[in-house]
Parts: C-alpha cells; sequence; structure tokens
C-alpha cells in the first residue's frame, strides 16, 4: 500500500524538523560520522527502512562496510568502534528506550564521562531528532534507495 508523504503534506512541520536536523549538522562539535553512526542506530531500534538505508549510505562514505554492518551489535565488538562512539551508541539507545529505561543514572553517568556538556544535550537532540523523523518515515512508509540484487 502506497502512504502519504509526509513532508509533502504539512511542509511546515517538515522544514521544523528539517531545522532541527540543521542545527546538529551544521551547529554542534559532534563529528558528522558520529551523528550518521547514531542515526542509523536509533533507526534501526525503530525499524525505519527508509533512514536505515539512508544513514547506513552516508555511514559507508566513511566508514567500512564491515563496520556498518556491525552497528547493531556494537556492545560484542567493542574493538571495532571508538570509545566516544560506545558511549554515544550507548546513550542512543538509552534515550530511544526511554519509556524502559527511564534515562538511568548509570547511562547519564557514562555518557557525562564521554561528552562536553554542551556535546551531550546536542547529542541527545540529535537522538531525540532521528526519533521524531523515524515515527514519521515508518508509519509513512518512505521509499528506500535500495534495489532488489
Amino acid at each position: 500500500m502506497t502512504r502519504m508523504n509526509w513532508y509533502e503534506v504539512a511542509p511546515d512541520g517538515a522544514k521544523a524538523l528539517l531545522g532541527v536536523h540543521s542545527y546538529v549538522m551544521k551547529n554542534t562539535n559532534l563529528p558528522e560520522e558520529l551523528i550518521h553512526l547514531v542515526f542509523l542506530r536509533v533507526s534501526q531500534i525503530n525499524g525505519c527502512a527508509h533512514c536505515i538505508d539512508m544513514h547506513s549510505r552516508d555511514l559507508r562514505k566513511t566508514m567500512s562496510v564491515d563496520k556498518v554492518a556491525l552497528v547493531p551489535v556494537w556492545e560484542e565488538v567493542p574493538h571495532i568502534f571508538s570509545d566516544q562512539q560506545q558511549a554515544a551508541l550507548a546513550w542512543a539507545e538509552e534515550v530511544t528506550r526511554v519509556s524502559e529505561t527511564h534515562a538511568s543514572d548509570e547511562a547519564y553517568a557514562a555518557a557525562s564521562s564521554a561528552f562536553e556538556p554542551k556535546d551531550l544535550v546536542d547529542l541527545t537532540i540529535a537522538i531525540a531528532a532521528m526519533n521524531a523523523f523515524n515515527r514519521l518515515g515508518a508509519p509513512f512508509r518512505l521509499p528506500v534507495s535500495a534495489k532488489a540484487a
């Protein structure tokens, strides 16, 4: 079933969300690769095919295919991901699953030790923004660029 294109139906809402995305990409000290890594992991948790497709493509510009493939199991291969990447992935999972985790003190302490205060806030904004995009992309089944072999 073809579903509506949410950003064409509500362009002002799309513009507002894209403003947050623009802030994260252009006005933070977070490395672009780290942002896309977090975007991918959040999208995997939320099951947004469009965003998984897009952010895995973004990551493959700077990261090996092997490493991208291991994002869902990053905790099992800590030697593949930097300490900062691991901290960002752990915080992304904690915040994305906030109804289950309640953003535990332990997770907050770990994230706080890996990021400066503003960077942690910006990382959390990035996570929140991707959760918002996923909650539009998945229900409205935005298309993917991937093709069948």
